[in-house]
């Protein structure tokens, strides 16, 4: 009988035998989306509300994403239910839209093995232990500038940021995130090695509307 189960299980595919496991991760990565730079490359083209000219929105929070020191989980298996409409819709405030809060608990969420309630309460705890820059979140007028000076501005309002644990994206030379990493208990810690990947050069940083 032990012979069969092995065998059977040396034939199943790799994606179920490497199934993640809500829960099991070694740290979070708190993702910061600069919302003009989405706003220019999809947001518009879909009419979206976050993009509404006059709403001045900066940073919005991508998601709160469990890691491994190498890799993350991803798509875990929940015996949460999921959240509904209004619980998604509550989270646009700080995400820019339901949607995407929807779409971060399905595919980080649960790996967490939090319900989505309290998924969502830890998203907007760890937003709330990071001081957002007022001089890059009230930008004026398009800049062009390198990651450093993006990491020391958040350093500078948030002295227990080190550098090696922020991270700053870039997608077609325009910033796209600034990612910070944090404990399972929200202290700022260093950045695995595969999720430090500072855009190189200067890249465009687009005020806010």
């Amino acid at each position: 009988m032990k012979t069969v189960a092995l065998i059977a299980a040396l034939l199943l595919p790799a994606a179920v035998l490497a199934q993640d496991v809500a829960g099991r991760f070694d740290y979070y990565v708190l993702s910061l989306s600069w919302s003009p730079s989405w706003c220019r490359a999809e947001g518009d083209a879909d009419d979206a509300a976050q993009c509404a000219p006059g709403r001045r929105t900066g940073f919005v929070v991508h998601g709160l994403w469990p890691q491994y020191t190498r890799g993350w989980p991803e798509n875990c298996r929940s015996a949460a239910r999921d959240p509904s409409r209004r619980e998604t819709g509550a989270m646009a405030d700080i995400m820019g839209s339901g949607g995407l809060a929807w779409y971060q608990w399905q595919k980080h969420g649960r790996c967490t093995g939090l319900t989505a309630r309290d998924y969502f309460a830890l998203t907007r705890a760890a937003l709330a232990e990071i001081e957002l820059p007022a001089t890059l979140q009230g930008l004026g007028r398009d800049i062009t500038l390198p990651s450093r000076v993006v990491e020391d501005a958040f350093i500078e309002v948030n002295p227990d940021l080190a550098r090696d644990g922020i991270t700053v994206t870039c997608r077609d030379r325009a910033l796209q995130e600034v990612r910070i990493c944090l404990t399972r208990d929200l202290e700022p810690r260093a950045c695995a090695q595969d999720a430090s990947r500072d855009c190189s050069g200067s890249f465009l940083m687009p005020a806010t509307r």
